[in-house]
C-alpha cells in the first residue's frame, strides 16, 4: 500500500491513492497508532500527526489565557475602584527634638559631663522639655580637662541629689543666643532651683566680646559656642560650676530676738493689778472692821450712862 504525504493550509493531511475499503480502518490505526485515522470518503482516508494536533491545542490554550488575563488587566485599568486609585502620601514624620548627648558626643571632649548626664538622669529631663516646651535649653557645658581641675574626690563625695544639683546648675530653662549675653539680668534662674545668694545664684556679665560666668565659687569664661538652632544653645565653659548651697553652704541666719507684743505686756499688767487685787480686798475689811468695833463702843457706852442715870 503507498501512501501519499500532501500539505495543505500547513496541516499535516494523509490521503491513500488507492481502492481501499473503508473497513481496514481499524488494521491501520493499529499498524499506525501515532496517526489519527478517518474515513475521508469511500475509497479515501484522512490521515495526521497525533503530536501535530497536540501542539496546536496547546498553542490555542496559551492563545486563550494571553487574551483572558489581558481582558482582566484591562478591566482593571479602566474600571473605577480602589484598585485603580493611587495611594495617598505618606506624611513624612516630623523631627523629634534635639539629642543634647549625641551633640555633645559629635563635638568631642565632654566625656565626663555626658556620663553625668547620663547618671543623674538629666539627659532624659532636657530630653523632655525640647520635646514638650518652646522655651528651649541653654547650657554650660565644662570640658573634660575642666573636671580634670577639680580636686581628686570631688565628685564621688557628693551625694546622688547633689550631683543632679550640680548637672542642672549648668542648664538654664530658657533658649540665650550669645548676643543675648549682653542684657540679661542676673541672677540666672538654672535648672537647681533658687538663684538667691547662698542657694544657686548665677551671674553672667560681658566685657567686649568675653562672657563672664561667676557662681559665688566659680569664676570662669565661655570659651566656644558648641551647638545653636534657636532652641538649643551649648556653650563650652573652662571650669566646671560650683553652686553655693553645694560648695560653700551659708550658715543659717540667726532667729531674731523675741518682741514683746503690746497684747503680751497687757496681759502681763492685768496679772500684775489682779496680784494687787487680795491685799487691797484685806486691807479694806480690817478698816471696816476697825469702824464697826468703834461704833459698837459707842454704842455700849451710851447704854450704860443712859442706865445709870
Amino acid at each position: 500500500m503507498e501512501i501519499s504525504q500532501k500539505k495543505k493550509k500547513k496541516k499535516s493531511s494523509w490521503v491513500i491513492n488507492n481502492q481501499l475499503s473503508c473497513k481496514n480502518v481499524d488494521l491501520l490505526t493499529n499498524q499506525y497508532p501515532n496517526f489519527n485515522i478517518t474515513p475521508y470518503s469511500s475509497y479515501k482516508l484522512h490521515i495526521s500527526h497525533k503530536q501535530n494536533i497536540n501542539i496546536l491545542k496547546n498553542k490555542a490554550m496559551e492563545h486563550s489565557l494571553i487574551i483572558l488575563l489581558f481582558t482582566v488587566l484591562v478591566l482593571l485599568t479602566t474600571t473605577p475602584g480602589t484598585l485603580s486609585q493611587p495611594s495617598p502620601a505618606v506624611a513624612p514624620t516630623p523631627p523629634g527634638p534635639t539629642n543634647v548627648t549625641k551633640i555633645l558626643e559629635k563635638a568631642g571632649q565632654f566625656t565626663v559631663f555626658i556620663r553625668l548626664l547620663k547618671s543623674t538622669g538629666v539627659a532624659n529631663q532636657l530630653y523632655g522639655q525640647l520635646k514638650n516646651s518652646d522655651n528651649g535649653i541653654t547650657i554650660f557645658a565644662p570640658s573634660d580637662s575642666s573636671f580634670s581641675g577639680l580636686k581628686a574626690g570631688t565628685l564621688n563625695s557628693l551625694t546622688d541629689e547633689q550631683q543632679v544639683e550640680l548637672i542642672q546648675f549648668h542648664v538654664i530653662p530658657s533658649y540665650v543666643s550669645s548676643s543675648n549675653f549682653q542684657t540679661i539680668s542676673n541672677p540666672l534662674r538654672t535648672q537647681a532651683g533658687d538663684s538667691a545668694d547662698g542657694h544657686f545664684p548665677l551671674n553672667v556679665t560681658t566685657s567686649g566680646n568675653t562672657v563672664n560666668i561667676t557662681t559665688g565659687v566659680t569664676n570662669t569664661t565661655v570659651s566656644g559656642n558648641v551647638y545653636s538652632d534657636g532652641q538649643l544653645a551649648v556653650y563650652q565653659v573652662d571650669k566646671v560650676l560650683l553652686p553655693q548651697q553645694v560648695f560653700d553652704p551659708r550658715p543659717p541666719a540667726p532667729a531674731p530676738a523675741p518682741s514683746v507684743s503690746k497684747s503680751k505686756k497687757k496681759k502681763e499688767d492685768s496679772d500684775s493689778s489682779g496680784d494687787d487685787t487680795p491685799a487691797d480686798a484685806s486691807f479694806a475689811s480690817r478698816n471696816v472692821g476697825s469702824l464697826r468695833d468703834a461704833v459698837s463702843f459707842c454704842f455700849m457706852s451710851a447704854l450704860l450712862g443712859w442706865f445709870y442715870l
